[in-house]
C-alpha cells in the first residue's frame, strides 16, 4: 500500500536529544576527572568527593532524560496510531452506511427512524405534563414528605 501524505507524528527531537547529550558529556567529563584524581593521588580529598558526586548526578540525569525521551517517543507513536485507527474506523463507518444496500461484510448502521415510526413507539396517552401531579406521575406520596 502506498504511503499516505499525512504529516509525521510529533516525536521528541533535537531539544530533548540536546539535553540528553549535554548530560552525557558532563557525566563523561566528571567520570574522567574522577579517574584522573584516583590515579594521581592516594588519599581521598574534597575534589574526589566533588568529582564522584558530579559523575553520579550527571549520569543519573542523563539516564532519566534518555528514558523520558524514549517514553515520549513511544507515546507519540502510539498516539499517532490511535488517531489513524480512529480515522480508519470513521471512514469505514461512513462507507458502510453508503453501501448498506450492497452485500458486504460490514454491518451497516441503523438508519434514523422516520416520523411514522416515532409515533408508533410513543402513544398519546403516555404523555404527562411535568406540572401535572395526578395520574401516571403520582408515586404514592400524595404530597406528604417522608422523613
Amino acid at each position: 500500500m502506498a504511503e499516505s501524505s499525512r504529516p509525521l507524528p510529533y516525536q521528541p527531537g533535537a531539544v530533548s536529544l540536546f539535553f540528553v547529550a549535554k548530560a552525557g558529556v558532563f557525566a563523561a567529563g566528571f567520570w574522567i576527572w574522577l579517574l584522573l584524581l584516583v590515579l594521581r593521588t592516594n588519599a581521598a580529598t574534597g575534589s574526589h568527593v566533588l568529582a564522584a558526586t558530579g559523575a553520579l548526578t550527571t549520569t543519573l540525569v542523563a539516564v532519566v532524560l534518555g528514558a523520558r525521551m524514549a517514553l515520549q517517543r513511544n507515546a507519540a507513536i502510539r498516539h499517532a496510531e490511535t488517531k489513524k485507527l480512529l480515522v480508519d474506523i470513521s471512514w469505514n463507518a461512513f462507507t458502510a452506511a453508503g453501501n448498506a444496500e450492497s452485500s458486504g461484510k460490514v454491518v451497516p448502521f441503523p438508519s434514523s427512524a422516520g416520523e411514522d415510526d416515532r409515533q408508533t413507539l410513543r402513544h398519546g396517552g403516555d404523555r404527562v405534563s411535568v406540572f401535572d401531579r395526578s395520574g401516571a406521575r403520582d408515586r404514592g406520596n400524595n404530597g406528604d414528605r417522608r422523613r
